[in-house]
């Protein structure tokens, strides 16, 4: 099929996502997103948190291709 195939089914660190990077076209990683802002004391920390969050995961996707 030429239809993207996007797998996000407990997605929650670099390793995985490069995994599923490997033979999906997209991760998905919504319940990690949100687990980490919930587990941070305050906004800034939970801000600061997810943006390293989203760059460990960033850079799996990229190791998967």
């Amino acid at each position: 099929t030429d239809l993207p195939i996007c797998v996000g089914l407990g997605v929650s660190n670099g390793d995985q996502a490069a995994e599923v990077g490997a033979y999906a076209d997209g991760v998905i990683v919504g319940s990690a997103l949100v687990r980490c802002l919930t587990a941070a004391d305050d906004l800034e920390s939970g801000l600061k948190a997810l943006r390293g969050l989203v760059e460990e995961l960033a850079d799996g996707v990229r190791r998967g291709r």
